[in-house]
C-alpha cells in the first residue's frame, strides 16, 4: 500500500489522463539493443502525415499498443517504432492550395522545400494525439521517408534489385491516372459500378459493339472466337476502321465472348488488360490515341485536342450522321479508377521503372508467416495469383524519392551513382566519372520519382538495422500489424523486397491484420457521407482509456468495427464501475490487514480460484490477438463476479473485527492487483492511477499477472453460497422488502458441508443455516387462489357464495375438487378451473417459504415476526 490519501469519489478520466501523461517519460519506451531480453520488433504502419490522426488509424494504433505494452510485461524489449510514409500526391495537392500554385510554377527544388515543410508541421500534430491517445510509441526508432538518411535507404534498395536483374526501364502499357498525371500500381486501381452506353455500329459491313468509341482511332484489329460460325468466312480479311480510314485485320482468338454484344470486338491500343494481352500475343501495332493529360493526340485527327468524353460525344454524333450507329443499350459496367482522385484510369503505354514479381518467391515467403487471421492469407494469394504485369515503381511527380539513375546525352547508357554517394538527385547532382560506354560527360538526370510504396516496403530492413552490408541481426521483425485494405500493396511489396534484398528472407515471423472502422451509419467513414469521428471528439468527452477499450471489445481481429457512441459510454462506465470497486478495496486496505497467510475462508478461495481461470483466460485472449475476448473476460470478472457477488458477501466480515478479516482483506489485495495489471495494455492511464494509490509503483513496469490458485471444491461451493444469496434476496424484493431488512431464520439444505464463516448471514440479515441433508418438508394447502375470469361471468351474484362454498371444502377436497358445491342452499356443479389450492410448507410444525434452487438445492425461509 502506498502511504494513506484522499481517494476522490469520482473518477475524472480527462484531469487523471491529463496528468499522467505529462509524467510518463518516452525514454521508457525506448529499445536497447544491448538487452539480453528477447526481442519483440513491430513494423508499425507509417502513416501518411495529413495532420489528422484518423480513427481508423488510432484504432489500428490501439491493437498495436495493448501488443507492446503486453509484451513489455511479458519480459520482452519491444521496439514499437513510428514512421511516416511522406511521399506521394496528396501532399502535392495541399501545398498547391495552400499556396495557390501548381507544382510547375516554382522550382522543383522550392516545391519539394514547401512539401516538406508542410510534411513536418503534419506530423507535430498527429504526434500529439498519439501520445494523448497513450500510445507507448518508441520514438527513438522514429523514422521519417523523405528525410535523406531514410531514403537513402531506398535508393540503395533500388540499386542492389537493379544490378540482381530485379528491376528494369521499359515500354509497356502501364495504369495511368490523367488527373494525377502519373502511372499508379494495380494495386492502386480501385472499382467502381457505373452504368455507361454499349453502342452498335457499322465497322465496313460487321457490326461491332464499344463501350468507349473515343478508342476507335486507336483501332489496331478486330477479333472473334474461332467456333463463331457468323464470323468463320471473315478471319484473315482486313477491314477499314470508320470515321479514320486506315485497315485493320480480322483474327480468332478463344477469348473473345461470343455472347457479348455482337460477338466481334474492336482491339484498341488500350481499352483494357484484355486489350494489352491480344496486343502482345498478337505482336499488333501501337496506336496511341490518349495522351498523358486525357487529351486525343494526332492519332485522333480532328478529335485531336479534345478530352476523351469530348471525343466519345463527337464521334458517337458522326457516326449517327454518317447513318453507321444501329443501336444503344445500357451497360452495367466495373470500372477501374484512381485511389486517390476516382478518376477512370487510362492503360498507356510509356517507359516506366518496373519491379519483377516473382509471385512464387512471394508465396513462399508469406506461408513461413503466420496469418492472423488465417483467412486473411488468402486474399494475399489471390492477388498474387491475378499480377499480370510487373510492379510499376515510377512516378511523374515531384515530391517522392529520386530515382538515383542518369542516362548518357549521348548513347543513352544508364548510369549509377555509387553506393557510398546515396543519397543523390539526378535533376541536380552529377556522375563522378564520364560514361563507361562512350566516355562522354553529358548526361540527362531522371526526372520520374518512385512509388511512395518503394519507401514504405523497407519499413522492416530500415527498423531491424539494415545498412546494405547484409542482413540485420534482428531481422526478420516479430509481427507486422496493419489493416486488410493494404494487403496488396504494403503486405505484398514488403514480403517481395525483403525477400529480394535478404536472399530470400521473410520480413516477419507473424502479421495481424485488423478490420476498417466504419461510422455509425454501418458505412465506411466518409467527408461526404458526414459519418466522419475524430479521435479528439472521443477523447474530450470521455477520455483515451474509454475510446481504447472501445478498441478492444468492438470487433474479433480482422473483422470491420462500427463506431458507436453508446459503446464508447459503456466503456466509461465501466471504468466509473472499476473506480468505485477500486476505492472499496483500498478504503478497506487502509484501515489495516491482520496477519494472514492466505484465503482460508470458502467465499475467499472460490474468489481466487475464479481469478485464476480469468487470469488464465486474458492471458490466452492477449497472446493470439483477441482483444475483444480479453477486455469481455476482465468486465465480467470485476462486474459479476467480484463487485455484485464477492464484496457484497464479504462486507459483514470487512466491517467487524472477527475471524476471517485478514483472509478477505488478501482477496481483495490479490484481486485488485491482478485487475489493474490486466487493464494495463487496454487502459493504461486508469490501471496507473489506480495501481499507484494500491502500491505507490507504476503497473506498467510490473510482471504480467502471473497467478495459479485451484480449489475445485471451493469453486463448487462458492457458486451455491453466491447463487443462494442471489436467490433470497430476489425473494426479498419479491416481498417488497428492503435488502437489509432483517429476515429471519434460513436454511439451505444442500449435498455439501459448506462453512462460510457467516458471509451469507451477514449479506441476508438472516440467521442462515447451513444444512447437508434433505428436507422434512411438509406440504399443506393455505388458501385458494380463484380465477375471477371464470367465476365472475358465471356466477354474477353468487359468485362470492360461490367462493365462500370453495373455501368450505376441506384440504383433500381443495386438492381433488368435487363436481358439485353448495351455493345459497342450491347443489351447483364445480366450474373446472375456476380455482386451484396455494400450498404452504412446514418444517418441525413451523411455517416456512420454500426457494427451489436446484433440484438437490432447497432453502426454507421462516419469516422474521
Amino acid at each position: 500500500m502506498s502511504s494513506p490519501k484522499e481517494i476522490p469519489k469520482n473518477y475524472d478520466p480527462i484531469e487523471v489522463e491529463e496528468r499522467w501523461m505529462n509524467t510518463w517519460k518516452k525514454e521508457s519506451y525506448y529499445f536497447d539493443r544491448n538487452s539480453k531480453k528477447p526481442q519483440f520488433i513491430i513494423d508499425t504502419p507509417p502513416p501518411y502525415p495529413t495532420g489528422n490522426f484518423h480513427i481508423g488509424n488510432a484504432f489500428n494504433w490501439c491493437y498495436i499498443d495493448f501488443i507492446a505494452r503486453y509484451k513489455r510485461m511479458c519480459g520482452y524489449n519491444v521496439m514499437f517504432p513510428q514512421g511516416w510514409d511522406c511521399h506521394g500526391l496528396p501532399t502535392e495537392v495541399k501545398v498547391e492550395e495552400i499556396n495557390g500554385i501548381t507544382k510547375n510554377d516554382v522550382p522543383r527544388d522550392e516545391f519539394r522545400r514547401m512539401c516538406r515543410e508542410l510534411t513536418h508541421q503534419n506530423i507535430e500534430k498527429m504526434r500529439k494525439t498519439m501520445w494523448r491517445c497513450g500510445f507507448s510509441n518508441d520514438w527513438s526508432n522514429e523514422y521519417i521517408t523523405m528525410m535523406p538518411e531514410y531514403y537513402k535507404k531506398t535508393q540503395l534498395s533500388f540499386l542492389r534489385m537493379y544490378n540482381k536483374g530485379d528491376i528494369y526501364q521499359s515500354e509497356h502499357p502501364v495504369n495511368f491516372c490523367t488527373r494525377c498525371e502519373t502511372a499508379i500500381a494495380f494495386a492502386e486501381v480501385s472499382y467502381e459500378d457505373r452504368t455507361t452506353k454499349l453502342n452498335f455500329f457499322d465497322f465496313d459491313g460487321v457490326e461491332i459493339a464499344t463501350s468507349r468509341p473515343e478508342l476507335l482511332a486507336a483501332c489496331v484489329a478486330v477479333a472473334v472466337h474461332p467456333d463463331d460460325e457468323r464470323y468463320r468466312d471473315l478471319c484473315g480479311k482486313t477491314l477499314k476502321v470508320p470515321l479514320f480510314g486506315h485497315d485493320v485485320k480480322v483474327i480468332s482468338d478463344g477469348a473473345v465472348d461470343p455472347s457479348f454484344g455482337s460477338g466481334a470486338v474492336m482491339i484498341c491500343t488500350f481499352g483494357d488488360k484484355q486489350d494489352v494481352h491480344w496486343w502482345k500475343t498478337h505482336k499488333l501495332d501501337l496506336r496511341k490515341a490518349i495522351d498523358l493529360s486525357g487529351n486525343m493526340t494526332s492519332v485522333a485527327g480532328k478529335y485531336a485536342g479534345m478530352n476523351s468524353m469530348e471525343c466519345r460525344e463527337a464521334i458517337l454524333a458522326d457516326m449517327e450522321a454518317e447513318g453507321i450507329l444501329r443501336n444503344q443499350v445500357p451497360l452495367e459496367q466495373r470500372v477501374g479508377t484512381c485511389w486517390r482522385c476516382k478518376t477512370p484510369i487510362e492503360i498507356l503505354s510509356e517507359r516506366q521503372w518496373f519491379v519483377k514479381v516473382h509471385n512464387d518467391e512471394i508465396l513462399e515467403a508469406a506461408n513461413k508467416i503466420n496469418w492472423t487471421p488465417e483467412h486473411m492469407k488468402s486474399r494475399l494469394e489471390n492477388w498474387a495469383s491475378q499480377m499480370e504485369w510487373d510492379w510499376c515503381i515510377s512516378r511523374q511527380r515531384i515530391f517522392a524519392t529520386p530515382i538515383p539513375v542518369w542516362f548518357c546525352k549521348d548513347c543513352g547508357e544508364v548510369i549509377l551513382p555509387e553506393e557510398e554517394d546515396l543519397p543523390i538527385d539526378p535533376t541536380v547532382d552529377k556522375p563522378k566519372k564520364p560514361c563507361p560506354k562512350c566516355g562522354s560527360t553529358e548526361f540527362i538526370g531522371e526526372k520520374d520519382v518512385l512509388d511512395t510504396w518503394m519507401d514504405s516496403s523497407i519499413s522492416v530492413l530500415n527498423i531491424t538495422g539494415w545498412d546494405g552490408t547484409k542482413t540485420p541481426d534482428l531481422f526478420p521483425a516479430q509481427i507486422r500489424p496493419q489493416g486488410h485494405d493494404i494487403i496488396r500493396t504494403w503486405a505484398f511489396y514488403t514480403i517481395l523486397r525483403a525477400g529480394a534484398i535478404t536472399d530470400g528472407g521473410h520480413p516477419w515471423d507473424e502479421i495481424l491484420v485488423n478490420g476498417m472502422v466504419l461510422g455509425d451509419d454501418g458505412f465506411k467513414m466518409s467527408k461526404s457521407r458526414g459519418n466522419i469521428i475524430s479521435p479528439e471528439e472521443v477523447l474530450k468527452e470521455h477520455g483515451a482509456d474509454s475510446f481504447r477499450q472501445w478498441s478492444a471489445g468492438g470487433a474479433a481481429t480482422g473483422q470491420d468495427i462500427v463506431f458507436n457512441w453508446n459503446d464508447v459510454i459503456a466503456a466509461s462506465r465501466f471504468q466509473t464501475k472499476m473506480w468505485n470497486i477500486c476505492r472499496f478495496v483500498i478504503m478497506q486496505l487502509e484501515k489495516g490487514e491482520p496477519e494472514d497467510a492466505g484465503p482460508s475462508v470458502l467465499a475467499d478461495r472460490w474468489l481466487m480460484h475464479k481469478l485464476s481461470l480469468t487470469t488464465k483466460e486474458v492471458t490466452e485472449a492477449m497472446e493470439t490477438y483477441q482483444f475483444d475476448r480479453a477486455i469481455r473476460a476482465i468486465r465480467e470478472f470485476a462486474r459479476e463476479v467480484f463487485a455484485d457477488n464477492y464484496i457484497e458477501l464479504v462486507k459483514g466480515r470487512l466491517y467487524g473485527d472477527g475471524t476471517g478479516r485478514g483472509s478477505a482483506l488478501y482477496a481483495l489485495r490479490t484481486s485488485i492487483d491482478a485487475l489493474c495489471r490486466m487493464l494495463a495494455p487496454i487502459t493504461p492511464y486508469f490501471a496507473e492511477e489506480c495501481y499507484s494509490i494500491l502500491t505507490g509503483k507504476s503497473v506498467h513496469e510490473q510482471s504480467w499477472v502471473d497467478f495459479e490458485f485451484s480449489d475445485e471444491d471451493a469453486l463448487v461451493q462458492g457458486d451455491l453460497l453466491s447463487k443462494v444469496v442471489s436467490e433470497v434476496r430476489r425473494y426479498k424484493h419479491d416481498e417488497k422488502m428492503a435488502l437489509n431488512a432483517p429476515l429471519g431464520h434460513v436454511v439451505v439444505y444442500t449435498p455439501y458441508e459448506i462453512d462460510d464463516c457467516g458471509d451469507a448471514s451477514a449479506t441476508l440479515s438472516a440467521n442462515v443455516e447451513w444444512k447437508c441433508e434433505k428436507p422434512d418438508l411438509q406440504k399443506v394447502v393455505s388458501d385458494v387462489r380463484f380465477n375471477f375470469g371464470l367465476i365472475g361471468p358465471k356466477f354474477r351474484k353468487q359468485a362470492n357464495a360461490y367462493m365462500n362454498a370453495v373455501r368450505a371444502l376441506s384440504d383433500e377436497e381443495k386438492v381433488n375438487p368435487p363436481k358439485t358445491v353448495v351455493v345459497e342452499g342450491a347443489e351447483t356443479e364445480v366450474l373446472e378451473n375456476s380455482f386451484e389450492p396455494v400450498y404452504a410448507f412446514r418444517v418441525a410444525g413451523e411455517d416456512v417459504d420454500v426457494l427451489q434452487v436446484s433440484e438437490d438445492v432447497i432453502i426454507t425461509v421462516e419469516k422474521k415476526e
